[in-house]
């Protein structure tokens, strides 16, 4: 668990900024082969921030409230706004993927052993 959560500590733009498609071949040698590690790992983040902001809104929820008290509960408006703030899981596994921060193995490799 630790492994995936090291995208929090990298320095990743709150926007979509132009790459060098050279920089994708490198790690891979094909260029689709890396955009397909990146999303995957884009769909891992993002499952596990869905998961994490539920787990957090639900410690204020209580089966008694009512649509105004809701609509009103300030701790889970300003944990939204965190996650919203955050940079989209596609440019954190853009960055972990381009910084050498992510294990790529071929789906062969576990029988080597």
């Amino acid at each position: 668990m630790d492994k995936i959560r090291e995208y929090r500590n990298l320095e990743a733009p709150d926007s979509i900024e132009p790459k060098q498609m050279q920089d994708f071949k490198q790690q891979t040698g094909n260029i689709y082969k890396s955009l397909n590690v990146i999303a995957k790992r884009a769909n891992q983040i993002g499952v596990e921030l869905k998961n994490e902001l539920h787990d957090k809104l639900q410690e204020f929820a209580s089966a008694t409230d009512t649509l105004e008290e809701v609509l009103e509960n300030r701790e889970q408006i300003e944990i939204s706004k965190y996650y919203e703030k955050l940079p989209h899981p596609t440019i954190l596994a853009t960055e972990e993927f381009l910084h050498d921060k992510l294990y790529l193995r071929e789906k062969g490799e576990d029988s080597a052993e």
